[in-house]
């Protein structure tokens, strides 16, 4: 871990939201979003800005949202970011949902990668979710498991040669990218130093977490926004963009390697945004 802190607040200064998405590499010409459909907006009026917690994915720790955190705090919204354990689907959907218990009002629940099976499952129990973000994400319906998501479109690179396994005691096992693969894998369009240091400080996951299966669909009525990376070596991007589709997510494509947080913050910030306007 990065920190030993498990739920972490965060403060520091904005920058805005609309010259982030300047920057943005759209797949269409004409224009980085597309909106297979549309949601009302809540029917509930808040006076305050929702919270937005924000969920890591597998080889990753809270530390990975740095630049959102920066940005939402400067606008003014509470931040929680949550370093999950990566010991699996119902384990980290309890932790989460444990955690929101001691948050009131209404949250934005943002997952990157393996979180955004996390963020489904946790929806579906919690009540006070009213917007869910994902980020080159898993987006599963019930009986789905990561590696089902991963596996039904070509391309990903999390395979057994670009992966070490750790044995633990009680006979489960931890998986790693391998140091000399995580650029490719994980990291690719971040530096090189960042690369090496992301490389060595990374989270392992459990590996049964790959094969566990949802035991929800996310709510249909919560509204979902999508950010697809188009160069992404983990997640394929087909598999994202038909994941978001199959539950109407509002959809940013954004030219990226799978580490979406470090790489293109400005579209994760302008989704995040768009989500918090539609539940306030």
């Amino acid at each position: 871990m990065k920190s030993t802190a498990r739920f972490k607040v965060f403060a520091a200064t904005a920058a805005a939201c609309g010259a982030a998405a300047a920057s943005l590499v759209a797949v269409n010409a004409d224009a980085a979003t597309t909106s297979p459909t549309t949601h009302a907006p809540s029917q509930v009026s808040y006076t305050a800005k929702p919270t937005v917690v924000l969920l890591h994915g597998a080889f990753a720790d809270s530390s990975s949202w740095d630049s959102e955190i920066s940005y939402l705090r400067g606008q003014g919204y509470p931040v929680f970011a949550i370093d999950t354990p990566l010991r699996g689907l119902a384990f980290d959907s309890a932790y989460v949902e444990a955690q929101l218990k001691t948050i009131s009002g209404p949250v934005v629940l943002v997952g990157h990668s393996y979180a955004g099976e996390v963020i489904s499952q946790v929806a579906a129990e919690t009540p006070n979710v009213k917007a869910l973000v994902y980020v080159a994400a898993l987006i599963p319906h019930a009986g789905d498991t990561a590696n089902s998501l991963i596996g039904q479109f070509p391309g990903s690179q999390l395979t057994p040669a670009n992966l070490r396994t750790v044995p633990l005691p009680g006979g489960d096992t931890d998986v790693y990218i391998t140091a000399g693969q995580y650029g490719s894998v994980y990291a690719n369009g971040l530096p090189g130093a960042d690369i090496l240091d992301s490389s060595v400080t990374q989270e392992p996951i459990a590996y049964s977490a790959f094969s566990e299966a949802a035991t929800v669909n996310p709510p249909t009525a919560t509204p979902k926004w999508a950010v697809i990376a188009t160069d992404d070596h983990a997640v394929p991007t087909k598999a994202q963009e038909f994941e978001a589709q199959r539950v109407g997510a509002r959809i940013t494509y954004v030219n990226s390697g799978h580490d979406v947080p470090a790489t293109r913050p400005g579209a994760v910030d302008c989704a995040i945004i768009a989500a918090a306007d539609s539940v306030r």
